[in-house]
């Protein structure tokens, strides 16, 4: 339902509305400023610090780690803009418990999802597109610490994920497969995008070079696959947004290291250009899809996207215009939601996209970096 048709309704409305139908709804639009867009993410990451706080103690399997590691980055950034010790300190303890649980996990460098495969056991499903994600919470924490041994311990940490995967689950033509996943051990495009993304992220950090090696080598096999048609294991109706959130991680963090004119950078800007066609066209609930469902709530980490192609590639106003409008309105949906888990994995990947918007370039600055804001 178009925002257009609910101008005569209320929050109640809205809320009704949502509940029996199970399509997002909203509210009007309202005119653009970057203070309120800055006063929404620093309200969602005081909301969600909270959580992130209960689950660095919490003994009980439920929320997934990885929906964290999305708050977790995010609230780096709010540390960077206003320097509130509390968003750094609910991180530090948020990645004690990941480096903790690592240390009792087998196979050794994997981290704990908080489902599947728990510290200790040697059975059971283990997944290395969520485990990547917890990394890049780890990794983002170590680039805010000032302490040398603190930074030193969180990069170790992710390091020895790093080669724990690139050891079984890097493919030769650069695909990832999924750990231990009954699906399939194949190279998966989710998995490949997520891992991609941590590479370039830890070269950056690092130094590295295999790092960088195994992030272009990702995108060399993720410019193989068509986007529109890659998931085959879930259905590809609902499954679009998963699909551009996170086979666009990989490419988001690649922009600065593809040579521009060359064949990777030709062949990745073909596969910008359909996501980005797919992400205006499917914007403001026109998908179908329900934003706090499964695989609709990825579309909280989309204008994330759109604001990194915007970034790098000239002339895209009508980009950033596009992901203003639906950053805006899933914005008004967290608003106009009751709580549930649907809404705060939506909230999980909108903080990103947040982020980008209010502070562009410092989800993904290295410890040598400078944070950045407009």
């Amino acid at each position: 339902m178009s925002p257009a048709m609910m101008r005569p309704f209320q929050t109640t409305a809205l809320v009704i509305v949502f509940l029996i139908t199970g399509v997002p709804t909203a509210a009007p639009a309202r005119s653009p400023n970057i203070n309120d867009f800055k006063a929404d993410f620093l309200r969602l990451c005081d909301e969600h610090a909270k959580l992130v706080d209960q689950q660095a103690k919490t003994t009980k399997q439920g929320r997934q780690f990885y929906k964290d590691s999305y708050v977790v980055r995010s609230l780096c950034v709010a540390y960077d803009m206003t320097g509130k010790q509390e968003y750094l300190d609910v991180c530090r303890r948020w990645s004690n418990r990941m480096l903790d649980d690592q240390r009792r996990m087998i196979p050794a460098g994997a981290y704990n999802m908080n489902y599947g495969r728990m510290p200790g056991e040697n059975k059971g499903n283990w997944y290395v597109a969520d485990a990547a994600t917890i990394a890049m919470g780890v990794l983002a924490t170590a680039v805010r610490c000032d302490d040398p041994a603190e930074k030193a311990r969180y990069v170790d940490s992710v390091k020895e994920f790093m080669k724990l995967v690139m050891d079984r689950w890097v493919g030769p033509t650069g695909g990832v497969a999924n750990g231990y996943w009954p699906k399939s051990d194949k190279e998966w495009w989710l998995t490949t995008g997520v891992f991609g993304s941590l590479a370039f992220l830890l070269y950056d950090e690092t130094g590295d070079e295999s790092y960088l090696k195994v992030g272009l080598e990702t995108i060399d096999w993720l410019n193989t696959k068509d986007l529109l048609t890659v998931d085959v294991h879930y259905p590809p109706k609902e499954n679009k947004p998963t699909v551009m959130m996170y086979a666009l991680e990989a490419y988001s963090a690649a922009f600065a290291h593809l040579e521009p004119g060359s064949e990777r950078f030709k062949a990745a800007i073909k596969q910008w250009t359909v996501a980005i066609d797919w992400m205006t066209r499917n914007r403001l609930g026109r998908s179908g899809i329900g934003y706090t469902l499964q695989w609709g709530s990825k579309a909280g980490g989309l204008p994330f996207h759109m604001y990194v192609y915007a970034e790098h590639v000239p002339g895209s106003k009508r980009i950033v215009h596009a992901a203003d409008e639906e950053l805006r309105y899933i914005g008004r949906l967290l608003q106009s939601l009751p709580p549930s888990p649907g809404r705060d994995q939506l909230a999980a990947f909108a903080l990103m996209s947040y982020a980008e918007k209010v502070s562009p370039g410092t989800l993904y600055r290295a410890s040598a970096k400078q944070a950045r804001t407009d």
